[in-house]
């Protein structure tokens, strides 16, 4: 199977410091943080951005702080950006207008679904609309899947050609309100892929370490990081550092190697970083090795 590709979402729209002071929030503590866990062994870096007052955004100048961070500080992660509906605004524009900063990758919801308290809206003229910036930017969207329904419509927008393949999704399992983080629920969403996908998986709260461990050993890769976990057991906080060790350690333990992030480039199909410049990033390259398990 291919290299494990770990990704670290350090931040996410939920965390505080208040919930975890480890927690990141400005530009330079994100980045901070990443260095460390590109060091414990993330290959791939999914930021949220906060605004002044510390809560989340879509706004482009706050995102362009945190990707002008990472390039001054010279890490080689694959960047990718969220698009997510927590991030204020109620318009496709708004939620999109981060997307010509030069980034790999960026999130892409292809349906609605709940969140505690909240409806992850995303309407069909929504999908469409961040999809075409995605590819016009030269960006290579990740699919996030809540539930079954978001694979079974991104199925159609593949078919339709919304969407290009390989697919790369990530599957988030254990938000309340969505599907269940559960050993039957992941082996049936991992079953209903489209053929050549890649495939992450995100464990929230306490279906972490089982989800990830499902997920390391069935070939797809891991996400961990302080958007989806705040402890690293009962009554003991998380930092991202220790969650991306942790997953790193469980991988070396099954005997599954970890991707460097040009080898996580090669994965997912992206432009290499060697390459020269304005070369594309958007993810159309080699079918080979983006394998569907």
């Amino acid at each position: 199977m291919d290299k494990l590709i770990i990704t670290v979402s350090p931040t996410g729209n939920v965390p505080t410091k208040e919930l975890n002071p480890h927690t990141p929030v400005t530009a330079a503590e994100i980045v901070a943080d990443v260095a460390k866990c590109r060091n414990a062994g993330a290959a791939l870096a999914h930021f949220h951005a906060r605004d002044a007052a510390g809560n989340p955004t879509c706004d482009r100048t706050a995102y362009k702080g945190v990707v002008d961070a990472v390039k001054a500080a010279g890490l080689d992660v694959i960047v990718q950006l969220s698009t997510g509906a927590r991030g204020g605004g109620s318009t496709a524009e708004w939620r999109g207008q981060m997307l010509d900063l030069g980034i790999e990758m960026a999130s892409l919801a292809t349906g609605s679904s709940n969140f505690p308290g909240s409806v992850n809206a995303n309407s069909p003229e929504l999908i469409e609309y961040l999809a075409e910036r995605m590819y016009s930017n030269g960006v290579k969207p990740e699919i996030e899947a809540f539930d079954l329904g978001m694979i079974d419509n991104a199925r159609a927008l593949l078919k339709r050609g919304v969407l290009k393949g390989p697919l790369h999704f990530n599957l988030v399992m254990n938000v309340p309100g969505s599907v269940a983080g559960t050993p039957r629920n992941l082996v049936h969403m991992v079953e209903s892929l489209p053929e050549g996908s890649t495939w992450t998986v995100s464990g929230i709260g306490r279906s972490q370490i089982q989800m990830l461990t499902m997920a390391i050993v069935m070939g797809g890769h891991a996400r961990t990081g302080l958007e989806d976990v705040l402890y690293m057991s009962r009554g003991v906080l998380a930092t991202n550092e220790a969650l991306v060790q942790r997953i790193a350690n469980i991988a070396r333990a099954v005997g599954r190697e970890i991707a460097t992030p040009e080898e996580a480039r090669g994965i997912l199909g992206l432009a290499s970083s060697l390459q020269a410049p304005g070369s594309s990033l958007g993810g159309m390259g080699s079918l080979e090795r983006s394998r569907h398990r």
